[in-house]
C-alpha cells in the first residue's frame, strides 16, 4: 500500500510521505505540512474506541497515518511505551465533561505529541543513520514536554528557545534542569520572537548543513497525535454517532487542529470552541473577514496561549480550501461561512480568566488552571450564542494547576497540589543560555554551539 503523502500549505514544494515531513518541520517553501487528503475511520471503527484503552485508539488512528511507513507491530509497541498514563474524562454536570490532558511527564498535553514524536524520531534515524538537531520554540509548556520526551534520544540534539519573562517557574525548570542533548536558550522578547528564529533558521541557506527539524505545532508530528484524545473522549461521552462539542483553549492552535484533523477523520463534532487570551487575531478574523497579526503578543495569564500569530491558522485555512502564507497574508479566502458554521471563538482577559476560575472552583468544587479556564469562559460565552440541546460537551484542561501556582493561589486562596515529578523538577539546578532576540546572534549559536 502507498504511504500517505503530505504538501505545504504554501503550494510550493512538493508532497511527501511521513517520515520526511516529520524530519523536516517545515516545508522547503515555509508552508506547514498536512495530509494530502484525509484517511476516513468509519462509525463502526469509531463505534469500537469505547471499549478499548487509549493507547489502543492511538493506534487505530495513526495506523492511518503510518501505513507504508511504520510497521503495525512497531506502531503498537510505540503507543504502548508512550500512553502510560491516564486521560481523565470527568463529569462537570449533566452532560458536560473535563477532559484533564495534565498526567502525562511535564503535566501538559504537549506530553501527547511529544512522546509519540521522539519515538518516530529516534526509530527513523536510527534506520537512516541521521543526525538532526530539533529546534523548538515554547510559549510554556511544548519545551518541557519536548525536553523530556527527547532526552537522550540517539541522533537528536534539541534546542529550546523561551521567553525569558512569560513562563512558569515550573514551566522552566522541567525543561532548564536537564543536559545530555537538550539545550534550552532564554530570549529576551516574547514568544513570537522565538517563533520567528526557529521559522527563519528552517529557511536559511547558510544553515542547509545542519540538518533541523521541529517539535513545533508547525511539525505534522504534532498534530497527528493530538487528534487521538478527542476520538478517545468522545468514545467516552457520546452514543454511536452522536456530535460532541468541544472547548479547546487556543494560542498557536495545534491543539484546536487536533480536533479538526480528528473530525476530518469522520468524528462526529457539532462545534468546536477554540476561545484565545487577550490575543485576539482569530476571534476578529472570524467577525470580519480580515486577518490582522498582533506584533507583539500580548502578555496574559494563560501563558501558553501568548501568540500573535498562529502558525496553525496555515492549515485551517488551507482545509476551508484558502490559502495563508507563513507571514499571515491570505492569498486566497477561506469559505468563511463555513468556519463560523463549524467553529467559535472568543477573547478572555485576564479579568475574566481569574473571575471564571473562582466561579468554577466555587460552584462545582474542581480546580483549574488559567488555560482550562478560558476554555470554560469560552464554552460559556458559546452558550450564549447557540444552544448546547442534548450533545455532550468537552472542555479541555491542557495543565496541571501546580504549574501556575502563584495564579491559582491568588484566585482561590492556596497553592495546589504539586505532581511528584514537578516537585524533583524545581529542585534541580538550572543551566540554560540567554540572548537577544537577534536572529544573527542565534545563527551564530547554532553554527558554534555543542550539547
Amino acid at each position: 500500500m502507498s504511504a500517505l503523502l503530505f504538501r505545504s500549505t504554501n503550494g510550493q514544494s512538493p508532497a511527501v510521505n511521513l517520515r520526511e515531513a516529520l524530519l523536516a518541520g517545515q516545508a522547503p517553501d515555509r508552508g506547514l505540512y498536512f495530509p494530502e487528503k484525509f484517511p476516513r475511520l468509519t462509525p463502526d471503527d469509531i463505534a469500537a474506541f469505547a471499549q478499548l484503552p487509549y493507547r489502543e485508539v492511538a493506534f487505530r488512528v495513526l495506523r492511518k497515518f503510518t501505513k507504508g511507513i511504520i510497521s503495525d507491530d512497531a506502531l503498537t509497541a510505540m503507543c504502548r511505551k508512550a500512553y502510560d498514563f491516564g486521560v481523565p474524562v470527568e463529569v462537570i454536570h449533566h452532560h458536560v465533561y473535563l477532559m484533564r490532558l495534565d498526567q502525562g511527564p511535564t503535566a501538559s498535553f504537549k506530553d501527547f505529541a511529544a512522546q509519540m514524536m521522539a519515538q518516530m524520531f529516534g526509530r527513523f534515524l536510527q534506520q537512516d543513520g541521521q543526525q538532526v538537531t530539533v529546534l523548538t520554540a515554547t510559549s510554556g509548556d511544548t519545551g518541557a514536554a519536548v525536553a523530556h520526551a527527547f532526552h537522550k534520544v540517539p541522533g537528536v540534539r534539541v534546542i529550546v528557545l523561551f521567553p525569558i519573562g512569560e513562563v512558569s517557574l515550573s514551566q522552566r525548570k522541567l525543561m532548564t534542569s536537564l543536559k545530555d542533548n537538550i539545550r534550552t536558550v532564554a530570549i529576551d522578547g516574547k514568544f513570537d520572537d522565538c517563533q520567528a528564529m526557529v521559522k527563519r533558521a528552517f529557511a536559511d541557506p547558510a544553515l542547509n548543513h545542519i540538518k533541523l527539524s521541529s517539535a513545533n505545532s508547525i511539525n505534522i508530528g504534532r498534530l497527528l497525535p493530538q487528534s487521538v484524545y478527542y476520538f478517545y473522549a468522545a468514545s467516552r461521552v457520546a452514543q454511536p454517532g452522536e456530535p460532541v462539542v468541544f472547548s479547546v483553549p487556543s494560542g498557536n492552535f495545534g491543539n484546536m487542529m487536533g480536533a479538526v484533523v480528528a473530525r476530518e477523520m469522520g468524528l462526529p463534532v457539532k462545534k468546536i470552541i477554540a476561545p484565545v487570551n487577550d490575543n485576539d487575531a482569530f476571534p476578529k478574523f472570524l467577525a470580519s473577514g480580515v486577518y490582522q497579526k498582533i506584533s507583539p503578543s500580548r502578555n496574559s495569564v494563560s501563558n501558553a496561549m501568548n501568540v500573535g500569530h498562529p502558525s496553525n491558522l496555515a492549515r485551517l485555512v488551507a482545509v476551508y480550501g484558502g490559502q495563508m502564507d507563513e507571514t499571515g497574508k491570505i492569498h486566497q479566502q477561506p469559505d468563511l461561512a463555513a468556519i463560523r458554521r463549524d467553529i467559535f471563538s472568543s477573547s478572555i482577559s485576564d479579568d475574566r480568566t481569574r473571575a471564571s476560575l473562582r466561579d468554577f472552583w466555587n460552584k462545582y468544587q474542581i480546580l483549574l488552571e488559567p488555560h482550562g479556564v478560558v476554555a470554560w469562559q469560552g464554552f460559556l460565552d458559546w452558550l450564549a450564542v447557540e444552544p448546547l440541546g442534548s450533545s455532550p460537551a468537552v472542555i479541555v484542561e491542557t495543565a496541571n494547576p501546580a504549574k501556575f501556582p502563584e495564579e491559582v493561589e491568588k484566585v482561590v486562596g492556596w497553592p495546589p497540589d504539586v505532581p511528584a515529578a514537578m516537585t524533583a523538577a524545581i529542585a534541580l539546578p538550572e543551566d540554560f543560555d540567554r540572548m537577544d532576540a537577534d536572529y544573527e546572534k542565534f545563527k551564530a549559536y547554532l553554527l558554534t554551539k555543542h550539547v
